[in-house]
């Protein structure tokens, strides 16, 4: 019998979202020939995953929660870019809401974690 691995939400979360944003990108080069905002999108988006997973092996809880962070920074600078996408025609309002909404949740996720890391004795 094969145990798996319980799920790590905010990895699963971050990763998916990293995705949608590789995607996102591809199409803003390839369908409206945008290169500047696709860079600046992909490069906040993806790092999100990157930096929960650099989270997982920290040496310290400093290290840890500044992983965090730095992860929340990126969250909150890629909701920025996609409220310009939208504002400037680059996104539809579906499809605004719903990468808007998944980056809200990985915001709240990652204050929630930080705060838990933050209290624990």
């Amino acid at each position: 019998m094969r145990l798996e691995k319980p799920v790590n939400p905010l990895k699963e979360k971050s990763y998916q979202f990293a995705i949608k944003i590789v995607k996102l990108s591809q199409s803003l080069i390839s369908v409206e020939r945008e290169y500047v905002l696709s860079k600046q999108i992909i490069r906040s988006g993806t790092s999100i995953g990157a930096l929960v997973r650099e989270s997982e092996f920290a040496a310290r809880r400093a290290d840890f929660i500044n992983k965090l962070t730095v992860a929340l920074k990126e969250a909150n600078e890629s909701e920025y870019w996609l409220m310009i996408l939208f504002d400037t025609n680059f996104l539809t309002e579906i499809y605004f809401k719903e990468l808007s909404t998944n980056c809200k949740e990985l915001i709240a996720m990652l204050v929630s974690s930080i705060k838990t890391a933050k209290n624990i004795k």
